[in-house]
């Protein structure tokens, strides 16, 4: 089958080294079903390991940790859809029995495991789950791990009902574009931030309520503070001098997520903290309770057959166009998920 693989790493080059390959059919072992992929997407995940900024780096690697397709067989005593059924794939392997914390042997999809980089992946049964009907290849592919760290960071830690206001710092990530639409089919109120005022336009095409730009507003804190007193949830995915700066603006007794840190440690107050009673928490990746939750958000609304929610697809390549595909997420420019064409 023809795959994408990486053999070495590099801080500044390391999305050129994405190469698409021959390389041996996948058998599904006992309990494993095997896919035919249709569409993956990329994770930052996937370049952070290209430059040798992901732990436990085992190469030489397929990666990819989303993707869409149709199971075509299933292992010695695999349960689960018959085969061709259209199928997502949940990107977490051995979470474990407990739905608040992943076990410290848990992995995902993509390294060191053979990611979704490829015509045929096999998985543990279990995490194969029927695609939503109303939803294209492009749109489900590009669901599984933005979708999951979104929805346990904003609902299973983060406990959004609609009476919050939610600030998203940074939007236009494939995870906090998920945290908008979830945020909004909730009900909550939505403030986000971004240096670009086109992601700030495709935002509230979305449905955020407020949109800033950090860079040419002089006073965003402040204008952030004013919406209703301010958010009083907020998820951020960046770290820095960003997670400074969000905590200091979530209104007292509020509650701060994050997921990411992108851009290195914070330095916080404690004052803020104590003062305002703020609960500080810590979210990452989704349990399969939370992936199969996650999953049902995009069922169609009674009656109408179509999906309430449509995630964000900033562009579909080519599988022979990885690279671009890569610098693409390494730029930081797109807004909603950056695909690959695995099949036709």
């Amino acid at each position: 089958m023809r795959a994408v693989r990486l053999h070495e790493i590099d801080r500044e080059s390391g999305p050129q080294h994405f190469r698409v390959e021959q390389v041996d059919d996948p058998v599904p072992g006992p309990g494993e079903t095997l896919v035919k992929i249709a569409r993956a997407a990329f994770n930052r995940r996937d370049v952070f390991i290209s430059q040798g900024l992901y732990p436990g780096i085992q190469l030489p690697c397929i990666p990819g940790s989303d993707g869409v397709g149709t199971v075509a067989a299933h292992g010695e005593g695999a349960q689960g859809p018959p085969p061709g059924t259209r199928v997502v794939i949940d990107p977490t392997l051995g979470w474990g029995d407990d739905q608040r914390i992943w076990r410290r042997t848990a992995q995902v999809l993509g390294m060191p495991h053979q990611g979704t980089f490829a015509e045929y992946i096999a998985v543990p049964a279990e995490n194969v789950h029927p695609a939503p009907a109303s939803l294209s290849d492009d749109e489900a592919a590009a669901i599984p791990l933005a979708g999951v760290t979104a929805y346990r960071a904003l609902v299973s830690r983060g406990g959004c009902t609609k009476d919050d206001v939610v600030l998203i710092p940074g939007v236009g990530s494939g995870v906090q574009t998920f945290v908008l639409l979830f945020a909004k089919k909730i009900g909550a109120k939505v403030i986000v931030t971004s240096s670009s005022d086109e992601k700030l336009e495709r935002a509230k095409q979305l449905g955020a309520d407020v949109a800033i730009n950090y860079k040419t507003s002089e006073k965003w804190e402040k204008d952030v503070a004013a919406v209703d007193g301010g958010p009083s949830l907020v998820v951020d995915s960046a770290g820095g001098d960003t997670f400074f700066r969000a905590v200091n603006v979530t209104r007292y007794g509020g509650r701060v997520v994050v997921y990411g840190g992108t851009l290195g440690d914070a330095k916080l107050r404690p004052f803020s903290l104590f003062w305002k009673q703020l609960d500080i928490m810590g979210s990452s990746m989704g349990s399969p309770r939370d992936f199969a939750e996650m999953l049902a958000q995009f069922d169609p609304s009674p009656g109408s057959g179509q999906a309430t929610l449509k995630p964000a697809v900033d562009k579909v390549y080519p599988m022979d166009d990885v690279v671009a595909a890569a610098e693409s997420v390494d730029k930081g420019a797109q807004f909603g998920k950056v695909l690959l064409a695995i099949g036709p």
